[in-house]
């Protein structure tokens, strides 16, 4: 066949004609298996960073709020707790919280918080997942004359402090999880976006 009478302009043109209808096609064919990929407004806003009140919350006393579908504990210290929480490291298994994936690096410190006054703490066992109860009793006859309260799983026994560190000799192999949380004021935390040392 002769290449006399090809018109070569024509052809190009005719081959970048059909090569962006080709790609706008392409684009209408990917766009909805990429979207579909992407997470829900329903999913974004569970993963989403929560506000909480701190305003009213007395010494000894604890607050809970839902974050990413699991409970997030927020306890008001009292001197006391703090005092008691140091007399504690020979009875924890972690007590310098050297499992670093446990807590943000700014609450690697003995009160495993940004406000030594307030503990921030994921509110399930590292166990099995159970949730523990509050126990801010000193010395009841449940848990023994040491007891200086914190939290206790009662699925398995597992035992934490007031600085969310696992007791030695339990079933849970670490200490309660941390979550990222920054100081908005006084009286307002946000719980899931990292804000460093207040």
């Amino acid at each position: 066949m002769s290449a006399e009478g090809v018109d070569l302009k024509k052809r190009r043109m005719l081959t970048l004609a059909t090569s962006a209808v080709g790609a706008v096609g392409a684009g209408f064919v990917i766009y909805p298996f990429l979207a579909a990929w992407a997470p829900s407004e329903k999913a974004k806003a569970a993963g989403a960073p929560v506000e909480a009140d701190i305003g009213k919350l007395e010494p000894g006393q604890l607050i809970s709020v839902k974050w990413r579908g699991k409970p997030v504990w927020i306890v008001r210290r009292t001197e006391r707790n703090l005092q008691d929480l140091s007399t504690l490291d020979n009875v924890l298994l972690d007590p310098a919280s050297d499992d670093t994936g446990q807590q943000p690096d700014y609450c690697k410190n003995p009160t495993r918080s940004i406000k030594p006054e307030y503990l921030v703490a994921v509110g399930i066992c590292t166990h099995l997942g159970c949730s523990p109860t509050y126990r801010p009793d000193m010395a009841p006859a449940d848990l023994g004359a040491d007891w200086k309260g914190g939290f206790f799983c009662p699925c398995h026994g597992s035992r934490f402090d007031l600085a969310a560190r696992v007791y030695s000799g339990v079933p849970a192999p670490k200490n309660m999880e941390i979550p990222p949380h920054q100081y908005l004021s006084d009286t307002r935390i946000l719980i899931g976006q990292d804000g460093g040392e207040a």
